[in-house]
Parts: structure tokens; C-alpha cells; sequence
């Protein structure tokens, strides 16, 4: 990467300006955040969020798949992206069917869109499970989900993307 010295004092003023603008607007949108400034629309779907999440510590990969459209997308850590609420619930199921696994998340941050049709959820999230040499393995991750609303008026999620932080 090159970096040009902005070298005439206006330049520099406005560049200044321009900076502590957009860092302004930075600290807003994440105070916002850590507020938990949200809408109720928001809230709602950070609370279905969590019943997926509650969903998942049941290990029911049929329960957890309800949560998705039927043309969702999921894009599981180091695994191929799948396509439909079939293919994710064969990735729960095969989670599942390790008993030592474990999962949990929780939505930090909500929004919906002003047309009120879109939504996203994100936050952090763990899970455990026996590694191949029997030792415990502790995750750690975060997440996000776009959601979408239904023609019935609920929300499922239609791109779920979740990501380790570590090995």
C-alpha cells in the first residue's frame, strides 16, 4: 500500500475533519450497540435468536432447522456452504450426533431493516466438544444471521454464517 503526504495545510485540516468525522460517527453506531439501543422489532428477533440457541442445547436437529427458510443458505466453519433448510439440518445432525457437543450463542446486536422485511442478529458464541485424541475442545466464535420475514409475519433466518475465533 502507498500513502501519499498530504501536504497542503487545508488538505491536511479536511483530512483531519474527515476523520474525526467518520470516528463521530463510529463511536455513535457502537455506543448504539453497547447501549442496547434497539427497536422492540429488533429485541423480538434478538429473542428468537436465543430460543434457536435454546433450540440447539436440545440436539434436536429437526427443532433447530425450523428456524430456517427453506432456501436458506448456512456457511458452517471449515465446511462447504449449504444450500436449503435440509442441508443445514444435516450439519446440526451431524454436530449432534457427537454426544459430547455443545453449542450456545448469544444475540449482542439486532436490527431491522426499515421496511421491516430484513433483520440481522449477531453476537458471540461457544461450544465444546471431544477432539480425536479425547481431550476436550473449547470454541469460541461469533456469529451472524440475516433474517427474513415470512408471508405469515415470522421471521426465519436465510443466511447463517458462524466463525471460530481459535482452533
Amino acid at each position: 500500500m502507498t500513502c501519499f503526504p498530504i501536504a497542503h495545510p487545508v488538505q491536511r485540516l479536511c483530512a483531519i475533519i474527515a476523520a474525526a468525522g467518520a470516528l463521530a460517527l463510529l463511536f455513535t453506531v457502537l455506543s448504539a450497540f453497547a447501549a442496547g439501543d434497539m427497536s422492540d422489532d429488533a429485541k423480538a428477533l434478538a429473542k428468537l435468536d436465543d430460543a434457536w440457541s435454546a433450540a440447539a442445547a436440545t440436539k434436536d436437529a429437526e427443532k433447530v432447522a425450523a428456524f430456517y427458510a427453506e432456501d436458506a443458505v448456512a456457511y458452517p466453519p471449515n465446511e462447504p456452504v449449504c444450500v436449503g433448510r435440509a442441508a443445514a439440518k444435516k450439519v446440526w445432525a451431524a454436530y449432534f450426533a457427537d454426544t459430547s457437543f455443545k453449542i450456545s450463542w448469544k444475540s449482542q446486536h439486532a436490527e431491522v431493516s426499515k421496511g421491516g422485511d430484513l433483520g440481522f442478529t449477531s453476537g458471540p458464541y461457544e461450544a465444546s466438544y471431544q477432539g480425536p485424541d479425547g481431550a476436550m475442545i473449547n470454541e469460541k466464535g461469533k456469529f451472524l444471521c440475516v433474517w427474513r420475514k415470512q408471508a405469515d409475519g415470522s421471521w426465519k433466518a436465510v443466511h447463517d454464517m458462524w466463525n471460530t475465533d481459535t482452533k
